[in-house]
């Protein structure tokens, strides 16, 4: 994908995504399906539910990508976390499908500090085989957690490889998150190379700069120029990932407009 036709849209609130993409002047959106931190599974905040969500949505040219709970841990050894997440995933996976989402992104999640990592990512391998993959699910890497499935690369490989072996491994793709690589750890200047190198795929980015350090650990997400990746370098793994972005920057359409802008200008 060229830079040049790359799309570049952010995540927005849920009630009206596509009135959001408006705004923001974007045919590609990121949004919730009800509450990031709840089980209660997930919540059509659009006025016309889901049939008139995916239809409107498609009228106007608009992309969906639903982001699943955060609380979402299908790798986790603790069965009162794991079995809710399963159960959780599969909700917002049925959901994504029927507005027609081109994805649904959930964080790679960690294991009980003293476990054995590799039980979790045999989890994930089962996650994949219990799940009815009705839309790419997509993995997203993670910035913090020693225990932590997808913040480090040798991790990333171990999962990959695990889900590699589950049915419906071919319906799994990849969201790279700048923030969470550059706090957790990963060298941007060949994040992008060495992340193809274990999955062969980036099909959505999560653009954004960060309030913290390298290897800070810390998930804070800064607009763009105002945070601590080079500047340069955080342009060029956008630009070498090829894939569409998503902004999940602070403020609203005006903050977005400009981050958009920002990164047209360099890329």
């Amino acid at each position: 994908m060229a830079a040049t036709t790359m799309p570049i849209g952010a995540h927005v609130p849920q009630q009206d995504p596509i009135n959001e993409a408006r705004s923001r002047g974007t045919t590609v959106v990121q949004f919730f399906l009800g509450e990031p931190q709840s089980y209660k599974g997930p919540v059509i905040a659009y006025a016309g539910g889901a049939a008139g969500l995916r239809a409107d949505a498609e009228a106007a040219g608009v992309d969906l990508y639903v982001h699943a709970p955060y609380i979402v841990n299908v790798a986790t050894t603790n069965n009162r976390i794991r079995i809710p997440s399963r159960k959780l995933l599969q909700q917002h996976m049925d959901a994504a499908a029927e507005i027609g989402a081109k994805g649904l992104i959930v964080h790679g999640g960690h294991v009980d500090k003293g476990a054995d990592p590799t039980v979790g990512f045999d989890n994930w391998r089962k996650a994949v085989e219990a799940t009815d993959i009705k839309v790419p699910l997509l993995l997203e890497n993670t910035a913090g957690g020693d225990n932590a499935m997808a913040r480090h690369l040798d991790r990333i490989a171990q999962v990959w490889d695990a889900i590699a072996a589950a049915e419906g491994a071919d319906r799994v793709g990849f969201c790279l998150d700048t923030c969470h690589a550059w706090a957790g750890g990963i060298e941007l200047g060949t994040a992008v190379e060495k992340i193809l190198g274990i999955t062969g795929r980036i099909d959505l980015v999560h653009a954004n700069d960060s309030r913290d350090g390298f290897d800070s650990g810390a998930d804070r997400h800064a607009n763009f120029g105002s945070g601590h990746i080079d500047q340069a370098g955080f342009v060029d793994i956008v630009r070498a990932a090829g894939a569409p972005v998503i902004c999940e920057t602070p403020g609203g359409a005006e903050q977005h407009l400009a981050d958009f802008a920002w990164l047209r200008e360099r890329l």
